[in-house]
């Protein structure tokens, strides 16, 4: 049959560990949707994914063209900015929270079962 080695990773077993866990994946939790590089790019992808955001977005743009312009630029753009800032703290608190609770469980002392 096929044998598994389980190398601790605490006292004199620690640089052996280091040494061969290079070699394989980890086995952390990892639910958090969002890096902090890939923040504001995502969400802002994820966003405009919904309608009300796009016709928001629409009219935004059509009232820069000077034909159509109803009123002020800047008086469109808050409805949409207000949206998106709004959903964009609520996004980031909750993966914020999913972030410590990955942190927390990965963090958990388990114990090796051992015939």
């Amino acid at each position: 049959g096929k044998h598994r080695i389980v190398i601790p990773c605490l006292g004199h077993f620690k640089e052996e560990y280091e040494k061969i866990s290079k070699l394989y994946m980890n086995n952390k939790i990892r639910t958090t949707r969002y890096t902090l590089l890939n923040f504001l790019p995502r969400n802002l992808f994820e966003q405009f994914h919904r309608v009300a955001n796009l016709y928001f977005l629409f009219l935004a743009v059509l009232n820069w063209v000077p034909l159509v312009e109803a009123f002020q630029k800047e008086i469109t753009m808050l409805p949409l900015l207000g949206v998106l800032t709004i959903i964009a703290v609520k996004d980031g608190l909750e993966d914020y929270s999913r972030y410590k609770m990955d942190k927390q469980i990965n963090n958990l002392v388990t114990k090796v079962y051992s015939r």
